[in-house]
């Protein structure tokens, strides 16, 4: 028997409603200064294909206008409770360069965390900046987007001092420099205004979604509760997943996390 595994089932739903109350106090912030988000990758898969929570998902992704996020930023740690703390890569050492909400009073871990580093660890609500895309076609995207984004990655990787970790520092280098070029080559001579998707370095998969499909938004309904949501969640979806409606086999059913502990101490106001 796999204790852990055991462990982690029995824990999950404890903490995908934790969840759903760090994402109530992110909407209320949101919706009292006008900011705009909406709910973003398996959350919004979640929601239209099982009317929440995807069972074995144990986090919560949302995305944000790069402006909006920065003005969240700017607001919420004034406004969150004194449980939840803004995370991002200026206020913290974290390992990825992605602004969370993190509860205080509970430990995620992931395959990959780095415990040399004191940043919170918490459940948390992921949140996206998304960008303006060029007008370019979609294999464009996935060249030089997807690239980029990888070589960002490996540049930012832990690295021991190796012949190899100096030549990956000046060929990944030199590669991220020329997919960026690329980028604002694109923007100057095409254009922009039909497409927007993650910020580059997020945005491995090379994805970039139309614009009409996500404003003006709308709501859809997350275990029970109204969030918001793209104009056209299933093009969205089509964009990120293709056929989204598929039930993945039971071997992919798999939850993220190496360990979760929803509540650290249980009788805390």
């Amino acid at each position: 028997m796999n204790y852990l595994e055991q462990f982690k089932q029995q824990q999950l739903r404890r903490a995908q409603l934790k969840q759903i109350t760090i994402l109530e106090e992110i909407d209320r912030i949101c919706r009292r200064h006008d900011i705009k988000y909406w709910l973003d990758g398996g959350s919004l898969l979640g929601a239209v294909r099982h009317k929440g929570f995807i069972p074995w998902d144990d986090d919560i992704d949302i995305a944000m206008p790069l402006e909006d996020a920065r003005r969240f930023a700017k607001i919420a740690p004034s406004e969150l409770p004194e449980t939840l703390r803004l995370q991002t890569p200026e206020t913290e050492p974290t390992r990825e360069p992605i602004m969370k909400v993190r509860d205080l009073n509970s430990f995620y871990v992931e395959g990959n965390e780095d415990f040399s580093k004191p940043y919170s660890k918490g459940l948390f609500v992921d949140i996206f900046p998304m960008i303006d895309y060029p007008n370019v076609s979609k294999s464009f995207c996935k060249k030089y987007g997807k690239g980029m984004s990888k070589c960002y990655s490996i540049l930012h990787h832990s690295h021991q001092y190796s012949w190899r970790a100096f030549f990956e520092f000046f060929f990944f280098g030199a590669k991220y420099l020329w997919y960026k070029l690329c980028w604002k080559v694109a923007f100057a001579t095409r254009g922009k205004g039909t497409y927007m998707s993650n910020i580059l370095i997020n945005n491995g998969y090379g994805i970039m979604h139309r614009k009409d499909s996500v404003f003006p938004l709308s709501t859809i309904s997350f275990e029970g509760k109204q969030f918001a949501a793209p104009a056209n969640p299933d093009a969205y979806l089509t964009d990120l997943y293709k056929n989204y409606m598929q039930i993945p086999p039971k071997e992919k059913q798999v939850v993220h996390s190496v360990f979760i502990m929803p509540d650290l101490i249980s009788d805390l106001k």
